[in-house]
């Protein structure tokens, strides 16, 4: 693993608990220290929080919420406080212009002659005065670090310069320490197909219900809770009865639903799940979503369906469900991508390169 050798602080909007993992093991490699900065978020999002982190000292401040939707916006109160209380060599902020305390913290950090990264998911396509307030925003930062390739190259094409764009992919998973799951090369049964996450309408369960009912003979595991439970099992009784609502696993209580399936489907937005699947070596469906997917799911393991489309996710499963020694290959690709490509470790290296390409 990478070091970093001096003092580093990160802040972020909120600390969701499938991130901690990834903060403790990058805390791991700042022989200086790492501290985080967060505060909490709003009731309605229903975020699940953590304040637990074994190595990274964690700072809890208070969020201060303006509006909603496209005009929502952030202030950090104890932000300052803690960056002049901590002293970091290299601070990592969100790169999100919607976080009024960002500026001062910036400027805090430039005149201590101290290099500040930026965090992001990219830029999307804008033109006139708003690309310019953009690009503004992101050049005061000496570094941008992107969730994915795409990402990457928003902020290049935005006007950011592309050798200080790095690319940390997306991960909320380690490296697989377990060997690849054996499975047959044929079904003696009918294909079993999974779904894990929390059971909300932007999810999809819906659709992917109907097309279990549509192509008929598939064992569909449904593993999750959450507000559309209800409705999802009303809809499966009349539909696809035969459908198998597991309620909410966590942890070690997944491993038995990982390794008896075949193929795995998130058909709506959102979904951490991916990447687990992947390490018991199962091919994936999901649908497009912010460019995360992009570097994970491709062709030679998976298939990416746009959000809200039910024929393209019907036409999917059947194709996947056509060829069994193919659904195999892909399956051991996908296990071979979390093995080596994308996983927090290479996260946490891409973002100690990114630190030390600064010094």
């Amino acid at each position: 693993m990478n070091k970093f050798h001096g003092r580093l602080a990160l802040q972020q909007r909120v600390l969701p608990n499938y991130r901690a993992p990834f903060f403790d093991l990058l805390a791991r490699a700042c022989n200086g220290g790492m501290s985080l900065f967060t505060g909490l978020p709003r009731q309605a999002e229903n975020i699940t929080t953590t304040n637990q982190l074994q190595i990274a000292d964690y700072q809890l401040g208070r969020n201060l919420h303006f509006f909603s939707s496209s005009l929502y916006l952030c202030y950090q109160h104890g932000l300052m406080d803690w960056l002049m209380e901590w002293n970091p060599d290299t601070l990592i902020m969100e790169a999100n212009a919607r976080y009024l305390s960002t500026p001062s913290a910036v400027k805090w950090m430039h005149k201590q002659n101290k290099p500040v990264i930026g965090w992001g998911l990219g830029s999307p396509p804008i033109s006139g005065f708003r690309r310019q307030r953009r690009l503004s925003f992101i050049r005061q930062f000496d570094a941008m670090i992107s969730y994915s390739q795409r990402g990457a190259d928003e902020y290049a094409n935005l006007g950011y310069p592309k050798d200080k764009i790095f690319v940390a992919h997306n991960s909320v998973s380690p490296s697989p320490s377990h060997p690849l799951p054996s499975r047959p090369s044929t079904l003696e049964m009918r294909p079993n197909i999974l779904f894990v996450g929390r059971l909300q309408a932007r999810k999809r369960v819906d659709n992917l219900l109907r097309a279990c009912a549509d192509i008929k003979n598939i064992k569909l595991v449904i593993v999750g809770d959450g507000p559309e439970r209800e409705s999802l099992e009303r809809l499966a009784a009349e539909i696809y009865p035969g459908a198998v609502f597991s309620g909410a696993k966590h942890g070690g209580e997944l491993k038995a639903y990982f390794e008896e399936a075949d193929l795995f489907v998130l058909p709506g937005t959102g979904g951490l799940a991916v990447q687990e699947a992947m390490s018991f070596g199962l091919p994936v469906i999901v649908a497009q979503g912010d460019g995360t997917q992009d570097d994970l799911v491709r062709k030679e393991n998976g298939w990416q369906i746009p959000p809200d489309d039910f024929d393209a996710l019907s036409f999917a499963i059947k194709d996947a469900l056509s060829d069994i020694a193919r659904l195999r290959r892909m399956g051991e690709e996908s296990y071979r991508i979390v093995k080596e490509e994308i996983n927090i470790g290479k996260m946490v290296d891409m973002f100690v390169s990114a630190v030390n390409s600064l010094k």
